[in-house]
């Protein structure tokens, strides 16, 4: 049937009557998506929570940035130090690094950037997303477009950033290249939180033991972990400064000079290929940066930028101007600069920093993969919300433990400082890269920036990042090719499982099932209708899904009641509990078929408990009372569930298919979120209007129905979709989905245990479809 098929095509061509049909027989919920319109705003905190918040955030999101005193200065100069004029520039360099990446770029600028109080490559992607037709998943069809697209702007059709929309949405490449940017980077900062404890200078046992004990800690939550690490980083962070300011002034005060950017410039010109190839360890100076964006989740804006401006950043410079001020007088002791420029009692504080500062990756890890779930690239795993206060804190037990393993087995194997700093920076400076390219797209897109200015800052970043990589290219054999080998693993389960996703939806899209057929099998549905309600769930929030028709073509009866339940995610931040639930109806009431949509926000926890079901039928219940009063609604037909304008009148619905239906079937008109039943005309003076005292007598009646229904049982029925790879397939293909999709689906959480559904209620449906 043509209406099944029609999803991508015009909405002004003209399909036929049947296609119409369709359509007003199974409307999607299109205005609903946009009450939710710029619903997300950042809190307002109280100045005593900002405080507690920044004080927090030292020890979740600055540990990794925190730390790198401990290694700087020896993989800037592995070979020793000629000059101590070197010194200076190098300390020029590590200052101008500061102030421009993490300070200005990511603090003041990327921070900006968050989406939803996400942060993160994945979600400037969302960002992006909701500003051009660029995702891969092909949701961006009339049946759900408007649920997921509704804050997308509008341009003027000559200006740069319509030219560049146009330009994204162009071919299907372009997506694909673009999602892959993000994977890449969303790869490469998990890679760099697994090198982040093996770059310490801790016994390797000591190591080993702290590392246990601090995933141990993990399922307390953000919340806990800051307050037990805080006061750990914040210490750290006043004992580095303050030694910083006496080493200045004990061994040579004449490093305030490295302020001056002139240095930068001999120290190029004295030290030549040496000073290009330091640049890898001058770099692990902004280590960390990234994982700070990613951290967003767990800590407001503010809070991030008052920590970072009020300590973190003074803190380092003070430090750094120390060790190099100790190392003009004491040029020799460049291997362990920070440990000998330091006393005793702050190396015990040093070795709890160094392992604390795992814990910045750690958190950032969880936030990405929660994001990566959301857009369908990470296969499902269990997601725990540790604070009733704030929805972005988040623990994975699964990605925790993983972490654990691989952090052990790196710290363990990998001993070599300077090998491990150069595979740190390699992993830094991927991030960072992408992080420039789609800040680019979101400074055009979503700020709407002059060119100038996108101009500017892209020119600038790439030009300090592009160093760095040059400069870390020639480290790759050296231990850079680590990260890259960590990343590349993820990179394959995220892609494989992002593409058997993709087909997946794309299978369950072109082979739904048809309105026409639906009514075509009566009341009955061609079945012995038994007593009960039966969830039918699918990713579609429009049509009948393939799984139902495989259901009723396989099995001799059907329940009473079919409601089709569709659990979105919405790129916002939460989805309130009021608006959390879309009802319609599907077909004449005489089918007793509706539509659920349950839709959450990034942060939404769908909860193991009765509260779904519960909820639902609530929603349910209150929706067909709603429809019955709009029936008697006799004078206006501007009602709907929501106060919108009804969108197709029954006089419309009759003459746009008065030539292509007949009999003595009910047919319907759709309004925004209900469906009104209109009699044929051939059915003489019946009318489609009705009293008062019919329209409650019909609500109670149906009401009666659904609880009798409820009361007989509900069951679940779920779609288990088998991927197999087709015969001729090529061989990588063959890999991908029989093997590597085939082993994550067997591993992955059950849609029955994301539902929370009881075992004794569920019914699978399965289904197998070649790619």
């Amino acid at each position: 049937m043509a209406s099944g098929m029609g999803l991508d095509e015009d909405s002004g061509e003209t399909k036929g009557g049947m296609w119409d049909l369709d359509q007003k027989l199974d409307q999607p919920m299109d205005e609903e998506a946009g009450r939710l319109r710029n619903m997300y705003r950042e809190k307002t905190f109280s100045s005593l929570l900002l405080l507690r918040l920044a004080f927090q955030s030292l020890g979740v999101v600055y540990g990794d940035l925190g730390t790198s005193p401990l290694y700087v200065f020896y993989n800037t100069f592995p070979h020793g130090i000629d000059d101590p004029e070197d010194v200076i520039g190098a300390l020029s360099l590590i200052i101008y690094s500061l102030t421009l990446i993490p300070l200005l770029k990511y603090v003041f600028i990327v921070c900006r950037a968050n989406d939803n109080g996400q942060g993160g490559t994945f979600a400037l992607y969302s960002l992006l997303c909701r500003h051009a037709k660029i995702k891969t998943i092909p949701n961006q069809h009339r049946t759900d477009e408007e649920l997921t697209t509704y804050s997308r702007s509008t341009f003027h059709e000559h200006s740069f950033a319509a030219k560049t929309k146009r330009w994204l949405e162009a071919y299907p490449f372009r997506k694909n290249s673009l999602l892959i940017l993000v994977v890449i980077g969303t790869c490469t900062v998990i890679g760099d939180g697994i090198l982040t404890p093996a770059i310490s200078d801790v016994v390797v046992i000591v190591a080993v033991i702290i590392l246990v004990g601090l995933f141990s800690v993990q399922h307390y939550g953000t919340d806990r972990v800051g307050w037990l690490f805080a006061p750990v980083v914040l210490l750290w962070f006043l004992l580095v400064g303050g030694i910083g300011i006496f080493n200045i002034w004990k061994y040579d005060s004449s490093v305030v000079r490295a302020f001056s950017p002139v240095y930068i410039y001999r120290y190029f010109r004295r030290r030549k290929k040496d000073s290009w190839t330091s640049l890898g360890g001058i770099m692990l100076s902004i280590t960390g940066t990234e994982a700070l964006f990613a951290d967003l989740a767990h800590f407001p804006v503010s809070a991030i930028q008052l920590a970072f401006t009020v300590i973190v950043f003074p803190c380092l410079l003070l430090t750094y101007m120390g060790q190099a001020a100790y190392l003009m007088q004491n040029k020799e002791h460049v291997v362990d600069a920070f440990y000998h420029s330091i006393y005793w009692p702050v190396f015990i504080v040093a070795t709890l920093a160094a392992i604390v500062a795992s814990q910045a990756t750690i958190t950032a890890t969880f936030s990405i993969i929660k994001q990566a779930l959301a857009h369908g690239c990470f296969p499902r795993v269990k997601v725990v919300h540790t604070s009733k206060k704030f929805l972005g804190q988040i623990y994975i037990p699964d990605i925790n433990w993983i972490l654990m393993v691989l952090c052990i087995a790196v710290t363990a194997g990998f001993r070599n400082q300077s090998q491990i700093g150069n595979a740190y920076g390699t992993a830094v400076v991927i991030v960072m890269l992408v992080t420039t390219f789609l800040m680019t797209l979101i400074m055009l897109l979503v700020w709407r920036c002059h060119w100038v200015l996108v101009l500017v800052f892209t020119f600038l970043s790439l030009v300090v990042e592009c160093t760095y990589f040059s400069a870390v290219l020639f480290k790759v054999d050296q231990g850079g090719w680590v990260p890259l080998v960590i990343a590349a693993a993820f990179f394959v389960i995220m892609y494989v499982w992002h593409y058997g996703t993709v087909k997946r939806y794309e299978f369950e899209m072109h082979s739904k099932v048809s309105m026409a057929w639906i009514l075509g099998l009566g009341p009955s549905l061609g079945l012995v209708r038994v007593p009960g309600i039966g969830l039918v769930y699918t990713e579609l929030a429009s049509g009948v899904p393939h799984i139902f028709s495989h259901f009723i073509t396989n099995l001799p009866a059907v329940h009473s009641v079919v409601v089709f339940v569709c659990v979105k995610y919405l790129p916002v931040y939460t989805v309130p509990e009021d608006e959390r639930f879309l009802m319609k109806r599907i077909g004449p009431k005489s089918f007793h078929m509706f539509r659920c949509v349950a839709r959450y926000g990034y942060k939404d926890l769908h909860k193991k408990d009765e509260e779904f079901e519960r909820k639902l039928f609530d929603n349910l219940f209150l929706f067909v009372r709603l429809e019955n009063m709009m029936e008697g609604c006799s004078d206006s037909d501007e009602y709907s569930l929501y106060g919108q304008q009804t969108q197709h009148s029954a006089s419309y619905l009759l003459r746009s298919n008065g030539n292509s239906t007949t009999g003595d079937n009910d047919f319907t008109c759709s309004t925004v979120d209900s469906i009104i039943p209109v009699k044929s005309p051939t059915q003489g003076n019946n009318t489609v209007t009705s009293s008062g005292r019919e329209s409650s007598q019909a609500e109670a009646d149906e009401m009666e129905f659904l609880n009798r229904c409820r009361d007989a049982g509900v069951v679940h029925i779920l779609g288990n979709t088998v991927v197999r790879a087709r015969r001729d397939s090529r061989f990588y293909k063959k890999i991908a989905i029989d093997y590597i999709y085939a082993f994550l689906r067997k591993i992955c959480r059950e849609n029955s245990v994301i539902f929370n559904v009881p075992h004794e209620s569920l019914l699978n449906v399965g289904q197998i479809f070649y790619v």
